[in-house]
């Protein structure tokens, strides 16, 4: 649940720069069979207050508004063909850049070519930044087994308002689903 939290957050602060997908898939499986869908229900009891509802919703209705754009319906979870669930997480990544600067004249050089020696000097600056993922998995109600699954990961950014955070879960969906139903290769 913590984790749901902090993606929720993720996916609320990041920002509209490149988003980075991918997708993979059970070859075996004929995509254009997947007609309904319905999502995992969850297996626990607690009923407490949740935090991350409002994201929840927004991550939810994204994908709802993704598989009916693409003609699949949503049902029960008796009758679908497949089920759908969604998890997040939060990565921490190390940037390390080095730069090398002034190197040319140095009034302080003192040999042959008096004033034009080399100088360089150089910085090294290190950034901690996160990266929220947000993962989709389809279930073959049927099997229990995985036939697709979806990623989309952007560095988080601080966004602050309801308007921008449902822009940026809509965005990241849609870029995730473009992915789906996988295309067959051509041999």
């Amino acid at each position: 649940m913590k984790k749901v939290i902090i993606l929720a957050a993720a996916l609320a602060l990041s920002a509209c720069s490149t988003l980075k997908t991918s997708s993979d898939y059970d070859p075996k499986v004929n995509f254009d069979d997947v007609k309904s869908y319905a999502w995992v229900v969850k297996k626990t009891e607690d009923t407490t207050y949740n935090l991350d509802g409002l994201m929840d919703q927004r991550v939810r209705e994204a994908v709802d508004r993704e598989l009916q754009m693409k003609g699949i319906s949503k049902v029960e979870a008796d009758s679908a063909d497949v089920l759908v669930n969604y998890f997040t997480k939060v990565d921490k990544k190390i940037n390390v850049d080095t730069f090398n600067t002034n190197f040319g004249y140095d009034p302080y050089y003192y040999g042959p070519g008096w004033g034009w020696g080399g100088s360089v000097h150089t910085q090294t600056t290190v950034r901690e930044y996160e990266v929220g993922t947000l993962v989709l998995d389809m279930i073959d109600k049927e099997t229990g087994k995985l036939i697709w699954r979806g990623s989309v990961a952007d560095t988080i950014r601080e966004k602050s308002t309801p308007e921008e955070r449902v822009e940026v879960v809509n965005k990241a969906v849609a870029a995730m689903m473009l992915n789906y139903p996988p295309q067959k290769e051509a041999k």
